[in-house]
């Protein structure tokens, strides 16, 4: 039976407890959240985030090492603000034959790679653990449920990628392999960004300035820029048309449950942002990602008004109608 050891029980988090459970591998979740711990422990239920999901069967742990001691797989189901807090923290407990998967969708600070200081962090520590991403349109709570979902598995190590994928598919996950990990993390983030600004788009709906014609023009405008400009990054531009490319980008700006799209959605209904971030149970990765994509452009020379236009609604006081000039063009 093969061992898993997620780190991370939020919602993403749980629904892949869940779903592996059901396929009978032996899966531990590991929280720093008291009430995530407690629920778990005493109900088999995570009423915090997916409330109607049962995790029976499931070891939770507060305790890194006892979550990773014996798991062949190490999933990193962490926001892109903490995850590489708690891989610093996972350094002392974790071994040269498990391997790291990451699904934190996001930039490091420094406009960096997640995937890239993990394995500087590994090196430094004189491990030699092998690290894969996996990156798609991995709506939660229709996970759970076993909707149909898939999702891209990337390492530089195609093979390894392909075992990763396989052990982890199930009849409802289908993982595919490839090895563009540098554009798929980027592709992981700049979604986020675009779907913030779709979520603006509905936000304006309540008083009848918004609709599906904008947000298209808007989700159009946002998916040129990311498919010109990542490219220039280093990205393989077929990671465009793949699951963490389009796939990811249209389930993250279209769905009801996306939280990047309910930021912005909070946003074009008047809400200040220091307001919204506070309200929010999860956090947004669109805001950061627009900021430091912001940064990594302009420090390159890259010409991208559209993610302009999104740090220009977030942080230099632009109107609505400002932020959608020169969003769309």
């Amino acid at each position: 039976m093969k061992s898993i050891a997620i780190m991370g029980l939020g919602n993403f988090g749980t629904a892949l407890a869940c779903i592996w459970l059901g396929e009978g591998l032996d899966v531990r979740g590991w929280t720093v959240e008291q009430e995530v711990f407690d629920s778990i422990q005493s109900t088999g239920v995570n009423k915090k985030y997916l409330d109607d999901v049962s995790l029976d069967g499931l070891k939770v742990s507060m305790d890194i090492a006892e979550t990773v001691d014996g798991a062949e797989i190490v999933v990193l189901a962490l926001p892109s603000t903490v995850v590489l807090s708690v891989v610093d923290d996972l350094m002392p407990y974790i071994n040269n034959d498990q391997i790291l998967l990451d699904l934190a969708k996001g930039l490091a600070p420094g406009d960096r790679l997640i995937s890239a200081v993990i394995e500087e962090k590994l090196t430094a520590a004189n491990l030699e653990c092998r690290l894969c991403v996996m990156m798609g349109p991995t709506i939660a709570p229709e996970l759970a449920r076993g909707v149909y979902t898939t999702s891209l598995v990337t390492s530089s190590d195609f093979e390894l990628a392909q075992d990763v994928a396989r052990i982890l598919a199930t009849e409802t996950l289908r993982l595919s392999a490839a090895t563009d990990c540098l554009g798929s993390e980027y592709w992981g983030a700049f979604k986020n960004v675009i779907a913030l600004a779709c979520g603006v788009v509905d936000g304006l709906k309540v008083d009848g300035r918004g609709g599906d014609n904008l947000k298209a023009a808007v989700f159009t405008a946002g998916y040129r820029e990311a498919v010109r400009v990542l490219p220039l990054l280093g990205a393989d531009p077929d990671t465009a048309l793949s699951a963490a490319g389009i796939g990811d980008l249209f389930v993250t700006a279209t769905s009801p449950h996306g939280r990047n799209r309910e930021m912005g959605e909070r946003l074009g209904k008047g809400q200040a942002l220091a307001q919204a971030e506070s309200e929010m149970v999860m956090v947004s990765e669109g805001v950061r990602a627009a900021r430091m994509f912001g940064h990594l452009f302009a420090g390159k020379g890259i010409d991208a008004p559209f993610v302009d236009a999104v740090c220009a609604l977030l942080d230099e006081g632009a109107s609505i109608g400002e932020f959608l000039e020169k969003a769309v063009g």
